[in-house]
């Protein structure tokens, strides 16, 4: 009698704990997959120091690639949120820790000395293990090349990273990320520097292509925060020149991006 009842009180027990019956017979047209950015970064600080703050502190992200050898590791669930982004907009969606997944790569940064700011370059046999890193995830959870951005991308002036060294083409030519019609650039060229776009221009063509960008409350004067989108545009996209000026070059570069 003790056994049968002890066997009831298991039985009901499960029965309490297993949670409420759930009818998934119906299904919303209007859904998608959690996770639809890609965020790429820097760690300004050499594998063991990354490895511990990516791992100890406040700030965290998905994956850590290595340098030599170009070893991958992952430090948080694709599933989970980790807190690489920080204050952020891509695409008119700000906080995008809640929908991104982060790719922190070892690398050095920038010094600034006596001849400007220099970059560390990326070693071509660890951008390979980004390229198949990027490649597995974006293929998994189905994120679009427009989707792929950096820390600059979506946190100018506040963020660098991964810096103009970054090889955004080689992505592009993977299709994992966006480049421009580098001819067609090159023919709109003439006709931006005959006539300029106004900063209003500018701006409504970054904020398309997913900056956050101000576009209310400005006038025809280059604020910091259009400067800053700008510095960011030009360090992916026109790498050798990223001084913020809204110039014929940048312009042939962002029609390209922005009209189909």
């Amino acid at each position: 009698m003790s056994r049968l009842f002890t066997l009831l009180a298991a039985l009901l027990l499960a029965g309490c704990t297993s949670g409420p019956r759930i009818d998934s017979s119906h299904t919303a047209v209007s859904q998608g997959p959690r996770v639809d950015l890609l965020v790429l970064h820097y760690t300004v600080l050499d594998f063991p120091k990354s490895l511990f703050v990516l791992t100890n502190q406040v700030v965290s992200s998905h994956y850590l690639v290595d340098v030599d050898p170009p070893t991958i590791y992952r430090l948080v669930d694709e599933n989970k949120r980790a807190n690489h982004a920080g204050i952020s907009q891509w695409a008119r969606r700000t906080m995008v820790n809640m929908s991104s997944i982060g790719i922190e790569i070892v690398n050095n940064g920038y010094v600034d000395g006596p001849n400007g700011r220099v970059y560390t370059p990326f070693p071509p046999h660890q951008i390979d293990a980004v390229v198949a890193l990027v490649r597995d995830i974006v293929t998994r959870w189905g994120i679009p090349p427009e989707r792929v951005v950096g820390h600059a991308d979506i946190a100018p002036g506040r963020k660098q990273d991964p810096g103009p060294l970054f090889p955004w083409k080689r992505l592009a030519d993977e299709g994992l990320a966006l480049w421009f019609d580098e001819a067609r650039a090159a023919a709109l060229q003439p006709r931006y520097e005959a006539s300029l776009p106004d900063l209003a221009w500018f701006r409504q063509r970054l904020a398309q292509f997913g900056y956050g960008v101000p576009l209310t409350g400005v006038d025809q004067t280059l604020d910091k925060a259009t400067r800053d989108v700008l510095i960011s545009f030009q360090m992916r996209f026109r790498p050798a020149r990223y001084d913020g000026q809204p110039d014929a070059e940048t312009a042939a570069i962002l029609a390209t991006l922005t009209t189909p």
